[in-house]
């Protein structure tokens, strides 16, 4: 009689230096590697444009800024690469190391649905997941195919979703005082 046994591999930040870097866009979410290839253009074109409305905002009031694709190592078995962080002044200074990578969760985080059953699954589950355990404050995903913005924000230690957002809507958060900006404008 054979005993079958099934060892299921665990990723770590060490081992992501041992892939090819050939396009490749590598993130571990709880020792699962996810694998996808660079964003599409209209991809880039909406999570920059998100970034610009926030850094818009964060310039006139001074409290924090955002940016686009950095990589965030909340552990050795959890490092992603979100398509928009926003994250206040005082939150950076605790969660950049000396390498300037972020160390823990911003307040905001956004990611930009990629084609695919399974990109949809990681952004709308796994990472959701994980920026609920990390203790990310609000996370939008962008659907580029739907041109809307579902809005999830902490309500009792998770995510939860609190407003599906339209091209005739526009999107405020009581993370960002003052701040509004009209959906459609992400898309055009």
């Amino acid at each position: 009689m054979s005993q079958v046994t099934s060892e299921q591999i665990r990723w770590t930040i060490a081992d992501l230096d041992l892939l090819p870097d050939d396009g490749t866009r590598y993130e571990i979410v709880d020792g699962e590697l996810f694998m996808t290839r660079a964003p599409r253009w209209s991809h880039q074109k909406v999570a920059v444009k998100i970034c610009a409305a926030l850094n818009s905002w964060s310039d006139e009031t001074e409290l924090g800024e955002a940016t686009t694709t950095p990589g965030i190592i909340f552990s050795e078995a959890n490092n992603v690469i979100p398509d928009v962080v926003w994250a206040s002044y005082a939150r950076l200074a605790i969660l950049l190391d000396d390498s300037e990578h972020l160390t823990g969760a911003p307040e905001l985080i956004v990611e930009v649905l990629s084609p695919g059953a399974d990109n949809e699954r990681r952004d709308r589950e796994v990472k959701l997941k994980l920026y609920t355990l990390q203790g990310v404050q609000e996370y939008w995903i962008v659907d580029l195919r739907l041109q809307q913005v579902q809005v999830y924000r902490r309500q009792n230690a998770t995510l939860k979703l609190v407003a599906t957002l339209f091209n005739t809507d526009e999107i405020t958060s009581p993370l960002l005082p003052g701040f509004s900006c009209s959906i459609a404008s992400f898309f055009c």
